[in-house]
């Protein structure tokens, strides 16, 4: 059982900055595909950006194409902790945050849902205009 916590959420100005954290449980850590997703109200969940395990020290994060230049998703195996630094937030980025693990097997598929294991509970962000 891998234990997701996220973390970092609030409401900001447009315009400003939020580094979301998600610390998981798990010895394999290192080779966890790990995820963010967002799901606004009244709208489907979505994928944010992944960071996967291509092997060895090797890894490779993707955007949507909404977020792309604006946030970075990055790794401390060390800590067990994935980060989504957030910046020029958009009033439109408004939505609660969802970390993932998905911890058998490599994916081509990072973007979608159904590829991950595990959850986190989500944090809240919200982006005034």
């Amino acid at each position: 059982q891998v234990q997701l916590v996220e973390s970092g959420g609030g409401l900001v100005q447009s315009g400003g900055s939020l580094r979301l954290s998600c610390a998981a449980s798990g010895r394999t850590f290192s080779r966890y595909a790990m995820g963010w997703f967002r799901q606004a109200p009244g709208k489907e969940r979505e994928f944010v950006a992944a960071n996967t395990w291509s092997g060895g020290t090797v890894y490779y994060a993707d955007y949507a194409d909404s977020v792309k230049g604006r946030f970075t998703i990055s790794r401390d195996n060390a800590r067990l902790t994935v980060y989504l630094q957030m910046n020029s937030l958009k009033p439109e980025d408004t939505a609660v945050y969802y970390c993932a693990a998905r911890v058998w097997g490599r994916t081509q598929q990072a973007r979608k849902s159904e590829e991950y294991d595990y959850w986190g509970q989500g944090t809240q962000v919200t982006v005034s205009s």
